[in-house]
């Protein structure tokens, strides 16, 4: 049987679910017998290519990363959502009580460990970024859902698992992590 080609990105989120990844340990050798991991941030892929699964964490903040979430949705069969970011907009959202002007004045020149004595603040060099902070699903659809921050490494090779299987799984209620 052929393996099953993954992409994932990982969007506005800490990397936490893609380390959640990694944290499969061992099991990973098996996983990658089943798999080609042929997109990610831990492979230097430079375009996002057809694949069965695709893996976003992170929440959309920006145009870019709205972008590269509808570019996954039309290049996956499957699309996961990992992690609380991407799911429901985790701590991302924070944000989302102040103007987009003020959240990059705070960003670039008001936090006390920001060197900035001009007060520059990025313009064109920087994707727009959006009124607030959202979870994936405001503008894809989204076939799975792993919560958690970050989702445990049982979950997240337990649903390649079920994928592999030929199910579009549900993460049970006794499989979630909120800590």
């Amino acid at each position: 049987m052929a393996k099953a080609k993954v992409a994932t990105v990982w969007l506005e989120a800490c990397a936490g679910c893609h380390m959640s990844f990694l944290d499969i340990d061992e099991r990973l050798a098996d996983l990658i017998e089943k798999v080609d991991i042929l997109y990610s941030p831990v492979v230097d892929g430079k375009e996002i290519p057809q694949v069965d699964v695709g893996v976003i964490d992170g929440a959309l903040g920006n145009e870019e990363e709205v972008h590269l979430a509808k570019e996954m949705r039309e290049r996956c069969k499957i699309l996961v959502g990992w992690g609380d970011c991407a799911v429901f907009g985790g701590i991302n959202c924070m944000r989302n009580f102040l103007p987009p002007e003020k959240v990059l004045e705070e960003a670039y020149t008001d936090t006390k460990s920001t060197v900035n004595p001009g007060k520059i603040i990025p313009g064109e060099d920087l994707p727009a970024l959006l009124p607030k902070a959202i979870p994936i699903d405001h503008v894809v659809k989204c076939d799975v859902y792993i919560p958690g921050c970050p989702p445990d490494a049982d979950t997240i090779l337990w649903v390649f698992q079920e994928i592999l299987e030929g199910r579009v799984p549900k993460v049970p209620a006794n499989m979630m992590r909120y800590d």
